[in-house]
Parts: structure tokens; C-alpha cells; sequence
């Protein structure tokens, strides 16, 4: 038995909702006309619109938690769900994670999605009992949830069918018999939704009351969004691409657009400036180490990790712009997993296992804030090596244990997004004395030592944890009870506004220049780096800084660092088109299941990871095409 401590944050939309595919009516609502009798019924039809969100704190739910195998389950959970879409081994009779036509409770249509919200419009401006300004807001509300859902079926499976109007209540898409559009189509109605929010002046700036609206959306989301879509529009997968000049709709004519258009990236430079400006009137930012909440000081090293982890789990704080709430009431199901057991315990309060591989761990800096095989005085050859920690790296590494030499000098990220054997684990339980660190926690993960293999299924399968998942608020009270804080799943964060202002900015110059650099600069700062120019002077390429094509590099594995472990770096990929390159390949770890320290440290080969061109969009169900067969498969599938 896991004996677990769960805390609850009240927040509107923790109101349950109904979760069946046709069921566009509120819980304990009889009809359509009653869903709209009052305000009551209103603003639960409201909840059921965010609810029907994708979820993106479930491995099983959300495609790219495991997607581009940054984070790996061992081999006895490979059979969930998410793992198997990760290896490659979905098809249109079993997609895994079906968003098109929904396959459960928590996985439901985006389609049934948009009727809600299509619904909620045609019916929330009759409300008697709301003033015309909540009315006007709600009903943007819904519009910016419907755009959002329009959008994530986009970049999931490619060409869409877009709703754009109320559909009959007991009416999938199979049964209007809608087609597939043009991806220019679809990207253009996703922007012209937002748009009209935004034109609409009907969202505030932030939430107006933090004790029952938090998680609603607000007028820096929409504007995130605008430029989100914009960025993904300019980039390599729907600009240009050529790949799919065989994929023809209904009409015989390519679903994607065959001639690259500059245009598209200065369109989305300006609207992630725009975004930028409108979360700084807003108040948001990135979190910084004063926003670390202490009751003693810490030194540099702690108090930066710290404040790189809080970013990402501390509660509705200043760098969100949204927070998912789906999995808030079970939030244990991330945290239980990135926890390793720190003593030895009687009973399972932890699994510890998402497991981070080699692949992933390689992509952070060193401690020059440059990429590890471009730091000449990096030993980038001798990295899976020995070494014995030392007063140097005290605070990141227990002092006088061996660990792999990889796990030296690296940049600040590295030591908050993962722990490993050895690795100082500040936080989490309750010996966190910065002053005598003789007693602080930390894992040890070889084998019969009480952070390795628990039983069959409980262990961490590579030797690395995601540290950055688990929120400082959770706590271990001893060595079998934890207290778990959850926290709503950062799908927008400040940090992100940054990197794709960098990113598009960078595109929509002949070079980069000082525009450029900021945006990508006050990410790695507050990471405690050096910008990049003075960084890459260090490394072997002095001068990729300099260059378009050496920043295109720099941004792309400046967001796979910052957003490691976040399910971002799927979409990234795809978009990039770098993922057929970088992820045919070997997942490996450590060989965990040793107890000598020699035979521990070597590295070993869990999984091959398989990736094509047919990848980079998930298969329409074939349930769905036979339904309706306007529908046209895409390529591969």
C-alpha cells in the first residue's frame, strides 16, 4: 500500500465535470436549455468546455510526455500506453492517445471538445442572470478553448476538419461527414479565432478573483497563443514542406503548402514581441530566485536549483500563464514517479520511475553554459567514467561517493531537472539542513541500496530521476509516508513566450543580432549561464553565436534544456523536422541492475527508438475514416 498525503488546491476548475463523449450537458443538467437557466449552470458548462482539454500530466494521455523519449518508463511498464506510442507501435486501429475520436474517460475527442464550446456560445449571451461583461467574457472564454483545441489536432495530426459552427449534439464528425482542409486552412481559422478574442477586449489582463477563477484563461494567453500558432505556421513542418507533395485532399490538391514563405516567420516575430509586451503589463515573468520562498538563507548553488524547480511546480506563480488543472486531484501520479525512496523503507511510498535517458541527459550544458562535445576542457570521452565528489561540487554531488564523471561540471538546470545515485537531493524530506549537508538525503541507486529496483515494476530503469517534477512541497515525513503537494501541469509558462520571440526573431533576420540574443539571454541568466555570445566565444565554434543557421542550433537546444521532462520537445521536434535525424536511435542508461560500482556505470541499452516521416503526424482512427469517408488517411498510416 502507498501511503500518500494528498493536498487539493481549490480552484474552479477541479469542479467536476462530465466526461462522456456526446454529453455537451453539465452534470445533473437535463437539457441544453436548462444548462443556460442561471448562472450556476452556466459557469458548470464553462467547466465542462475547460475540462475537455487534453490532458497533459498523464503519460498515457498526453502524447508528448514520452513521445521523443526524453523520459522512459523500464521495460515491465513499456506496455502502458504512452510508452508504446513512443516506440513507435500505434497504428489506425489502435492509435494509443486518440484525441480525434477519444478512446476513454480522460482522452475524449477534441471534437466533442469543440461542440461544447460551439454549445456554450450559441447559449451563454440568453443567461438572464449574468451582466453583459461576464457574458461577453465567457463567451471568449470558450472561444479561445475551442481555437486551442483546433490548434493541438493541428500540430497532432496535421490537416483538420474544422467546426467552425454548432453541430447537431448527437453529431461526431463521422456523422456530418466532414473533410479534411488545407493546412494553410486550418492554421488561418486558429489565428482568426484568436483574434477575435483578443479584438473582443473582453479578457483581463489577469485573474480578477484568485480564490475561484484560477485556471481561466486570461489576455496574455490568448495573446501566447496568437504567437505560438504563428511560429508553428513559419516553421519547416507547415512552411514549405515538401515532403507531403503527394498528400492531396478531396479536390487533388496538396493538403500542404509546396513553396517556403519568409513572411510567416516576420508575422510571428511580431506577434511574440506583442506577447511579451502584453504578459509584462500583465505582470507575468520569468520566476526568479527572490520569488523563492525561504525560511533560511541558502547558498548560490541550492538557491538557483531551487528556484529552477519552483518555476516549473510551484503553485499559480508568477512565471504561469496557465496551469492544467485535469490532474490536479491526482497529481501523486507525476510526483510518486519522479520521487526515488531516500532510506530504506517498509513499505512503496514512491516508485521513482521515469527514468531520463542518456539522450536527454547529454543535452545539457556544461558548467561554461555550452553544449558538453564543444567545451574544449570538457572530457566529453571520458564522461561515463568514475569520479569521487569533492568540495567543488558539494552541493551538487555527496562528497566523498563515487558517481559518473558526466555528472561533473555541468550547468545548473542539469542538477534541477534530474537526481542521480550520489547526487544531492535537496528538498523532498525532511533532513534539508544547508549548513551540514553530512545529512542531507540523497539517492543511491545500485542495486539492493534503497533507491534501486523495489520490485518487478518500481524502479528507475537508467539510473537518472526527474528531480524537476516533483514539487518542493512534497515532503517525505519518514521513510514511508509522503506528503504529496500537487500542483496544475505548466502548459504555458513565461519562459516559453521568451524562446519562440528568440526563435522567430532570429528566422525573420538576415542574422542575429542583439533583438535576438535578449530574449534568449534572460532564460539562460536567470539559469545562472552567461549570454550566449560570451558563452560560445569558449566553446569550439567561437563564432556559431554569429551566424542564422548557428542560433537556429543554439535556440533549439536551449529549449530542449529549459523544457526537458515537459512534453514540449515532441511538438519541438516535429515542427523542426529534426526528429526523423535525432531520434533514430539507442535509449540507454545506466546498467542499474549492478551493485558494483564499475559494472553500474556502464552503459547500457534499454530500448531503440524508430522514428519516419510518417511519424511526425498521428493516423485518423480507421474507426472514424470508415464512418465518414470523406476522410483521407495521412501518409504511412
Amino acid at each position: 500500500m502507498k501511503s500518500i498525503i494528498k493536498f487539493i488546491c481549490c480552484a474552479m476548475l477541479l469542479i467536476p465535470a462530465s466526461c462522456d463523449y456526446l454529453d455537451v450537458v453539465p452534470d445533473q443538467v437535463a437539457t441544453i436549455d436548462m444548462a443556460f437557466s442561471d448562472r450556476y449552470t452556466t459557469e458548470r458548462y464553462l467547466v465542462t468546455c475547460y475540462w475537455g482539454m487534453p490532458k497533459s500530466a498523464g503519460w498515457n494521455e498526453n502524447p508528448a510526455f514520452f513521445g521523443a523519449m526524453e523520459v522512459i518508463f523500464n521495460k515491465y511498464l513499456q506496455t502502458q500506453g504512452g510508452m508504446q506510442f513512443a516506440l513507435g507501435n500505434a497504428s489506425a486501429t489502435n492509435v494509443r492517445i486518440d484525441y480525434w475520436g477519444g478512446t476513454g474517460t480522460m482522452i475524449r475527442s477534441l471534437y466533442a471538445g469543440i461542440r461544447e464550446c460551439n454549445t456554450f456560445m450559441d447559449g451563454v449571451m440568453g443567461v438572464a442572470d449574468l451582466q453583459t461583461y461576464e457574458k461577453n467574457r465567457m463567451f471568449n472564454e470558450a472561444k479561445l478553448i475551442k481555437a486551442y483545441m483546433h490548434f493541438y489536432l493541428l500540430f497532432y495530426y496535421g490537416p483538420i476538419c474544422p467546426l467552425r459552427e454548432s453541430a447537431p449534439v448527437n453529431e461526431s464528425t463521422a456523422g456530418v461527414r466532414v473533410y479534411r482542409e488545407k493546412i494553410d486552412d486550418c492554421f488561418a481559422y486558429v489565428v482568426q479565432l484568436i483574434d477575435e478574442v483578443i479584438d473582443s477586449k473582453t479578457l483581463p489582463l489577469s485573474i480578477i478573483n484568485t480564490s475561484t477563477e484560477l485556471g481561466r484563461f486570461t489576455l496574455p494567453v490568448a495573446y501566447y497563443l496568437k504567437a505560438k500558432a504563428l511560429t508553428y505556421w513559419a516553421s519547416p513542418l507547415y512552411n514549405g514542406n515538401t515532403d507531403y507533395n503527394a498528400f492531396f485532399n478531396h479536390e487533388g490538391e496538396p493538403f500542404f503548402n509546396q513553396t517556403f514563405d519568409a513572411s510567416r516567420w516576420t508575422d510571428a516575430a511580431a506577434a511574440c514581441r506583442r506577447a511579451v509586451q502584453v504578459c509584462d503589463s500583465a505582470g507575468i515573468r520569468l520566476y526568479q530566485k527572490e520569488d523563492y520562498r525561504i525560511a533560511r538563507e541558502l547558498p548560490e548553488e541550492l538557491l538557483i536549483t531551487q528556484t529552477l524547480r519552483s518555476s516549473v511546480t510551484e503553485l499559480w506563480n508568477i512565471e504561469l500563464l496557465w496551469g492544467n488543472t485535469s490532474y490536479m486531484a491526482t497529481g501523486d501520479r507525476i510526483q510518486v514517479r519522479a520521487l526515488p525512496r531516500f532510506e530504506q523503507a517498509t513499505s512503496q511510498s514512491t516508485d521513482g520511475n521515469f527514468s531520463v535517458p542518456f539522450s536527454t541527459v547529454d543535452m545539457f550544458y556544461s558548467n561554461k553554459g555550452i553544449p558538453i562535445d564543444e567545451d574544449p576542457d570538457y572530457d566529453y570521452t571520458n564522461r561515463f567514467g568514475i569520479r569521487t565528489g569533492d568540495e567543488e561540487h558539494k552541493y551538487y554531488i555527496k562528497k566523498g561517493e563515487q558517481t559518473a564523471a558526466m555528472n561533473f561540471d555541468r550547468e545548473p538546470r542539469f542538477y534541477s531537472t534530474l537526481g542521480f545515485d550520489r547526487g544531492i537531493w535537496y528538498g523532498n524530506h525532511y533532513n534539508n539542513d544547508p549548513e551540514d549537508l553530512s545529512n542531507v538525503l540523497f539517492p543511491k541507486g545500485r542495486l539492493n541500496e534503497f533507491s534501486s529496483v523495489f520490485n518487478y515494476d518500481s524502479y528507475n530503469t537508467t539510473g537518472y530521476w526527474t528531480k524537476k517534477l516533483a514539487s518542493l512541497s512534497s515532503i517525505y515525513r519518514n521513510p514511508n509516508e509522503v506528503f504529496i503537494q500537487v500542483y496544475p501541469w505548466p502548459d504555458f509558462r513565461f519562459a516559453d513566450v521568451l524562446l519562440l520571440c528568440a526563435e522567430a526573431l532570429n528566422e525573420s533576420k538576415a542574422a542575429p543580432d542583439a533583438e535576438v540574443y535578449q530574449y534568449i539571454d534572460m532564460v539562460r541568466a536567470r539559469a545562472g549561464l552567461k549570454g550566449v555570445v560570451e558563452s560560445w566565444r569558449q566553446s569550439i565554434n567561437p563564432d556559431k553565436a554569429t551566424t542564422k543557421e548557428g542560433m537556429r542550433a543554439i535556440i533549439q537546444r536551449e529549449r530542449t534544456i529549459e523544457f526537458a521532462c515537459e512534453g514540449i520537445h515532441h511538438w519541438d521536434s516535429h515542427r523542426w523536422k529534426t526528429a526523423v535525424r535525432e531520434q533514430n536511435r539507442l535509449i540507454q542508461g545506466w546498467n542499474v541492475t549492478a551493485a558494483d560500482v564499475n559494472e553500474y556505470y556502464t552503459p547500457t541499452t534499454y530500448y531503440t527508438q524508430k522514428f519516419s516521416y510518417r511519424d511526425y503526424f498521428a493516423p485518423i482512427p480507421e474507426t472514424d475514416i470508415v464512418k465518414n469517408p470523406n476522410l483521407i488517411q495521412n501518409p504511412g498510416w
